[in-house]
């Protein structure tokens, strides 16, 4: 049997094994180890062992469970709800406000978590109940907490970068940097949306009541305090790291550190608090360590195969097509997968074919990481079987349907593919800020 073929059989495999509602890991590992025992007998274990080792050896991997007990302990602890009283009282008086506060407090949220489950868990029990009970279309503000909640994997510290990082073989610090301007772009892109669709139909987003705008400037200044915690949380992690005082891993533990101390500070660091958000990192870090190690066994059984020089071959001498033709295709099938999987299982189910070609074509693979990201947060949303839209379903109150919220995200994904358009037309949106500060 040809290479071509055995490369075929493996991705089809996969790909079966997945439809057949098996666990990510699992699917992807056990078709990586049955190949490798094909292809080299006894010695392709040596594969699943030396990819063991290279996970365990990974200094960086460390950040992952850093990051996620920093995002669940600030949330577990309600500093979050803090944060939308904050955004409640300065935004209400404009129209739309309390849904331009949500996209804000989102890309707070984004800024000290770095997952789009926490941002949309914050978003659909905190904003919201609110923003349905003050009056806010349903269908508008259902499409604010998806879209928001999106940035989270964008915006540093975001886990899928690192996640991405590690298996491409990238700088973090360079692809976080790299998420900064294009996930604000996005997040402004957002916010000018609903100020003007708010502002031509304002029965969409009521300014507050006269009796809750009317609080006093004290009371207002009082309020920003909410914030003064999650800046500096911010700043000591990400900031100290920008400037070249701490590594990666410091700054994720200045981070968990950091959180555990706010929540100390705000009284509501308690045993139950601490257990609960220790036991959801640890679930999380387990999931992800065990899906990394898959895609590196799947990877080298790929690679060794040599089917990515094969695809390349395929696409650009057989089909003639153009880098830039062949890109746009895997950006689409991203869309395609992003229907029945998560970011997370897309990355690791494509990065051994897509990121060695990407190079092979002559991107930027830190530009690249980008526009993977941009991509997933456009397919999480996509009908009929997005992940962020049953998410949505799960989370919202009974009166939003299924098809409130799959009319909800039409504006957003337009404004997310208008963004991903500039980022392709424009690199420098994304390189400019890593090509012009140091990172460690």
């Amino acid at each position: 049997m040809s290479y071509e073929m055995t490369a075929i059989l493996m991705f089809s495999g996969m790909m079966g094994l997945l439809l057949t509602g098996q666990r990510v890991f699992g699917a992807i590992g056990f078709i990586a180890v049955v190949f490798a025992l094909m292809l080299w007998g006894t010695g392709g274990s040596e594969i699943a062992f030396s990819a063991a080792m290279k996970l365990m050896k990974w200094y960086a991997l460390l950040t992952l469970p850093l990051f996620i007990y920093m995002g669940y302990m600030l949330s577990e602890s309600g500093i979050a709800d803090d944060l939308y009283k904050m955004f409640h009282v300065w935004f209400g008086p404009v129209r739309g406000g309390l849904a331009i506060g949500t996209i804000a407090l989102m890309v707070v949220i984004s800024a000290m978590n770095g997952l789009s489950v926490a941002g949309m868990a914050i978003g659909a029990t905190i904003a919201l109940p609110e923003l349905l009970r003050r009056g806010y279309d349903k269908v508008m503000v259902t499409g604010v907490i998806q879209a928001g909640s999106s940035l989270g994997i964008l915006v540093p510290p975001s886990v899928v970068l690192v996640l991405y990082a590690m298996i491409a073989r990238q700088p973090v610090g360079q692809l976080w940097l790299a998420g900064v301007f294009p996930g604000l772009m996005m997040a402004g892109l957002f916010i000018l949306y609903i100020a003007i669709r708010c502002w031509l139909q304002p029965r969409l987003g009521p300014v507050l009541p006269a009796a809750e705008r009317q609080v006093p400037w004290g009371e207002k200044l009082k309020l920003l305090s909410a914030g003064i915690l999650p800046f500096f949380i911010f700043m000591a992690m990400t900031g100290l790291f920008v400037m070249g005082y701490t590594s990666l891993v410091e700054s994720s533990a200045i981070g968990a550190v950091s959180a555990t101390l706010a929540a100390a500070i705000r009284g509501r660091l308690s045993w139950a608090v601490f257990h609960t958000t220790v036991k959801k990192t640890l679930s999380i870090s387990c999931m992800f360590m065990w899906i990394i190690l898959a895609a590196l066994c799947f990877g080298a059984v790929f690679d060794g195969l040599g089917a990515v020089r094969a695809i390349e071959n395929f696409f650009l001498d057989k089909l003639g097509l153009s880098p830039w033709e062949v890109l746009i295709l895997m950006q689409l099938s991203y869309l395609v997968m992003g229907m029945f999987l998560d970011d997370t299982a897309m990355l690791v189910i494509v990065a051994p074919l897509y990121i060695p070609l990407v190079k092979a074509l002559g991107f930027d693979l830190i530009w690249y990481g980008v526009l993977y990201t941009i991509t997933c947060q456009i397919a999480y949303m996509t009908p009929p079987f997005g992940y962020n839209l049953f998410l949505m379903r799960a989370m919202a109150p009974p009166e939003v349907s299924l098809g409130d919220i799959y009319r909800s995200i039409i504006p957003f994904v337009a404004v997310m593919v208008l963004a991903l358009v500039l980022v392709m037309a424009f690199p420098q949106i994304a390189l400019w800020l890593p090509q012009h500060y140091y990172i460690r």
